[in-house]
């Protein structure tokens, strides 16, 4: 049966679980889990990265690794400038469109709670056009969840004072 949403069948499904399981196995040992050929899995593979589907991404494990994780759900007239800022500040792993009372919700991590609150407080409750902000703390991940990650905190970050640098701005 063809997925009509994704446009793919039971063999890609299956595919995409054993890769999800262990992104390393060669296509050979996919295809024997799969009961196809060496040939025809590195062409179902090639076609479900050329359309989107699948995607193989080097990360962080937020599971494991040791730093604070927060969940920031902000209302905001101007979402495209804070999905800029998102995609700009090492501390800010990834921004989601939402409908409902708030209209972006953004992953942030630090390794210093403190940390998260300075940022916090400085790119949205300060912000003019951000009318809500609410703040929530990671306590627990379930599942292995793998994100790209900027290890460059040092190329950007607050001053003493508590402003930012800037420099999560001057990028685009």
């Amino acid at each position: 049966m063809e997925s009509k949403v994704f446009k793919i069948d039971d063999i890609d499904r299956n595919i995409i679980e054993i890769i999800q399981k262990d992104p390393l196995l060669t296509h050979t040992e996919i295809a024997k889990k799969v009961n196809r050929s060496q040939p025809t899995i590195g062409m179902r593979i090639r076609k479900l990265e050329k359309s989107g589907v699948l995607k193989f991404q080097a990360g962080i494990n937020v599971k494991t690794i040791d730093l604070i994780l927060a969940r920031v759900e902000i209302q905001t007239l101007k979402p495209d400038a804070i999905i800029k800022l998102v995609k700009n500040c090492p501390y800010m792993l990834n921004a989601f469109r939402l409908s409902g009372s708030s209209n972006l919700s953004i992953m942030i991590v630090s390794d210093k709670l403190a940390h998260l609150d300075e940022i916090v407080n400085h790119h949205f409750r300060k912000d003019p056009n951000i009318s809500e902000v609410y703040m929530d703390i990671v306590t627990d991940v379930i599942n292995d969840f793998v994100i790209p990650f900027d290890f460059n905190f040092e190329t950007c970050g607050l001053t003493e004072s508590g402003q930012c640098c800037g420099k999560c701005f001057a990028q685009s």
